[in-house]
């Protein structure tokens, strides 16, 4: 099989390339525009493996993504902006990205008549909730322009399923963790300010609930759809290890061997969403399930920016 992975230089998108060369015979075009969290440094341990290729391009341009996906069977579709403080301070570029880009992806796939594809997505999509677990058939509550306009991708891309009969798979996952992560987000980014000796941000009371899934087995998640998930699905992808924000600022402090000291309490973000929570029955009964525990993934991920500060210190 031929796979296009657009964003497959940033974070998810290399763990899942790597994932496919480890698992399959399949080749893969990576499509990535190498914005600032676009990094071939992801990709250089595979980028003499014969079934590779990359095109730099932009998701919006037409034109570069009809060059590029001619002649692929399937597309897994992670190129988006992703980070809620950035979407708060300047929100047109994820509805551009996010919505206007999804809609050139689809419509091209469509064209070509793919045999698959998988559009990435996130549980916060679904909003905050203080009880329970959502489930995919649940309305979607988003709460940040990121969020809106991930929630709006997730509408094209099965818009497109039921209009024109492509066939939309659409993933949504907890977060995730791991390497290769840009550090701004908040694993990478207490763990390098820590290796630096500076403190960590943490906002507000610390008591926001996230479920954290280490991005192998997000990745496994996603390509166990792409195979074998349903046409005109969606799949929650979560490890169920919900925490708070404060509690994982703990057991990264003492991976590190640092103390409370090293926490700075700042102003909350606005429109800070409680608690992500969501139900993985329909990918389990697939066949997946995390296949690492929280506190040894915690450490995992330490030592490997620890180990490879020439990746990150030139982002920091």
């Amino acid at each position: 099989m031929k796979i296009f992975v657009t964003g497959a230089a940033g974070f998810i998108g290399s763990n899942y390339v790597h994932h496919v060369f480890a698992t399959s015979d399949d080749e893969v075009t990576v499509f990535d525009a190498l914005t600032y969290a676009g990094n071939l440094d992801n990709l250089r341990d595979v980028a003499d493996d014969p079934r590779y290729r990359f095109v730099q391009g932009d998701i919006c341009d037409r034109d570069a993504v009809s060059a590029a996906m001619a002649g692929h069977d399937a597309v897994v579709h992670f190129a988006a902006e992703s980070h809620v403080d950035r979407s708060i301070t300047g929100p047109d570029a994820f509805v551009a990205t996010n919505c206007d880009g999804t809609n050139v992806v689809c419509d091209v796939a469509r064209q070509i008549e793919v045999d698959r594809f998988v559009h990435i997505s996130t549980d916060e999509v679904y909003g905050s909730i203080d009880v329970g677990s959502f489930r995919e058939t649940d309305r979607l509550g988003p709460r940040s322009p990121y969020s809106a306009s991930k929630a709006g991708s997730d509408l094209i891309a099965m818009a497109y399923h039921e209009t024109y009969g492509l066939p939309v798979i659409v993933t949504r996952s907890s977060n995730n963790f791991g390497p290769y992560q840009f550090p701004e987000k908040v694993i990478p980014l207490f763990v390098t300010n820590l290796l630096e000796g500076r403190n960590v941000p943490l906002y507000g009371d610390g008591g926001n609930v996230r479920d954290w899934c280490h991005v192998a087995d997000n990745c496994a998640g996603v390509d166990l759809v792409l195979r074998t998930g349903t046409v005109g699905e969606i799949y929650n992808i979560g490890a169920g290890n919900e925490i708070t924000n404060l509690d994982l600022t703990h057991r990264l402090l003492s991976l590190l061997d640092c103390g409370e000291d090293r926490i700075d309490r700042v102003e909350d973000r606005l429109g800070h969403d409680r608690r992500y929570s969501i139900d993985c029955s329909k990918v389990r009964a697939l066949g997946w399930s995390p296949t690492r525990q929280l506190d040894d993934a915690l450490a995992d991920t330490v030592a490997w920016y620890r180990d490879n500060r020439w990746w990150w210190e030139p982002l920091t």
